[in-house]
């Protein structure tokens, strides 16, 4: 482990956070004698985050909690472009109307992990069309466009990649990272910003933003990247049978984010105690070298904490609850997923599909073939089956729902 003089560099140092680092003997000096305030950007691609923005959000609440100010960044007008970085093909261009929305959305998340105000190390949140939207072409190309290379912007991996593979990048993808760039500079001379955090697949543009503003202001400022979290068995993080695992209420209920976090693989666990929970690392150790069956304490610990952080303590108990009297007991949670069914039933493969367990009939018709397909703990094995309200359906060992009688 690193000897940093920081709160800032240690903790993130002790938690996992650091990929790579830009002068982290000045930044480390710099964060060890004033308040540093730091930005991430985030793209409105969607109404709500996933978990794989989760790091980065997590990163933001790190800076607050050792006395630096964040700075969120809503992407309204880099989000009209879309970041190509590491991408196969261009995103899907949102309208002006869309991206506004996805914003509005978005925010919501940010006030449970962060505290907004107008003191020293208050977070604050900014929108970069602020200063995108009013950039005029010509003196934007002189001004900050000769302080491009494109030689060297090729060789970015981001870009390099699509390149390879001989895949298009159209020529508004690649201003992309002269915007971002642009960005942070703005936003050092806009609220101070001397630092800009990202994921491992942002280094070539964060390096591009501190040296426009060397250049152009003389002004040093600094990046952090953070490592791609990857799973134990080595797949993505935040991907599921189900879909992205998202942020936002109403876009996955709180039983399905606690399930997600409850579900994490033994070999996880520590690590994503680190990064994801204010637990003390003495506690985190302890609960990683738990063996057998007591990791699942450590398990239910992390979903408990993490969806209490995102989702609040009221939704987090009321998950933990619903998981308890279900999988302890055999009983039938209230939180759970529900279809509503007339009284004479419905088919046990259209009610698989109703309530999301299957993509399709089809699938749904295998799975029961497979004897995956329960009702009340009873393996199903007739597709023209009914169930009735009352009854409890289970898909495998993780899913599980109730059957309501129609209203």
């Amino acid at each position: 482990m690193n000897q940093y003089s920081s709160d800032l560099l240690r903790l993130l140092d002790a938690r996992g956070y650091i990929h790579q680092l830009t002068d982290a003997a000045a930044l480390d000096a710099l964060a060890a004698k004033q308040v540093v305030p730091g930005y991430i950007g985030f793209d409105p691609t969607a109404p709500s985050l996933h978990v794989g923005s989760l790091v980065q959000i997590m990163l933001l609440r790190r800076l607050q909690q050792t006395g630096h100010k964040p700075i969120v960044v809503m992407g309204g007008g880099t989000g009209k472009i879309g970041d190509p970085s590491f991408k196969d093909e261009a995103r899907r261009l949102l309208t002006t109307d869309t991206i506004a929305a996805n914003v509005a959305s978005i925010k919501r998340v940010f006030e449970r992990f962060l505290t907004f105000g107008d003191g020293p190390t208050d977070a604050i949140m900014v929108d970069n069309s602020d200063w995108l939207d009013k950039l005029e072409y010509i003196p934007f190309l002189r001004d900050i466009g000769q302080h491009f290379s494109i030689n060297r912007m090729l060789s970015f991996d981001s870009v390099k990649l699509r390149l390879d593979r001989e895949q298009s990048l159209s020529f508004l993808e690649f201003n992309y990272m002269i915007l971002q760039a642009y960005d942070f500079l703005e936003l050092s001379r806009r609220v101070g910003c001397r630092l800009q955090m990202g994921g491992s697949d942002q280094w070539g543009n964060i390096v591009n933003g501190i040296e426009l503003a060397r250049r152009v202001d003389g002004t040093e400022v600094y990046g952090v990247t953070t490592p791609l979290i990857t799973l134990a068995d080595g797949g993505k993080m935040g991907k599921t049978e189900k879909g992205a695992v998202w942020l936002n209420e109403d876009a996955l209920p709180a039983y399905d984010y606690w399930q997600f976090w409850r579900n994490t693989q033994d070999a996880d666990v520590g690590k994503f105690l680190r990064l994801f929970t204010d637990l003390p690392l003495e506690e985190i150790a302890r609960l990683e070298a738990l063996e057998g069956s007591e990791i699942n304490e450590a398990k239910k610990l992390l979903a408990d904490a993490a969806t209490a952080m995102c989702r609040g303590a009221e939704a987090a108990q009321a998950a933990a609850e619903t998981a308890r009297a279900t999988f302890e007991q055999g009983q039938a949670g209230g939180d759970l997923p529900s279809i509503r069914v007339p009284p004479q039933g419905m088919s046990i493969v259209q009610a698989n599909t109703a309530l999301g367990f299957t993509a399709s009939n089809k699938e749904a018709k295998r799975k029961i073939e497979e004897g995956a397909v329960k009702v009340n703990g009873e393996k199903v094995q007739s597709f023209d089956f009914m169930v009735k309200p009352g009854d409890k359906l289970s898909l495998g060992q993780k899913k599980h729902g109730l059957v309501l009688a129609e209203d």
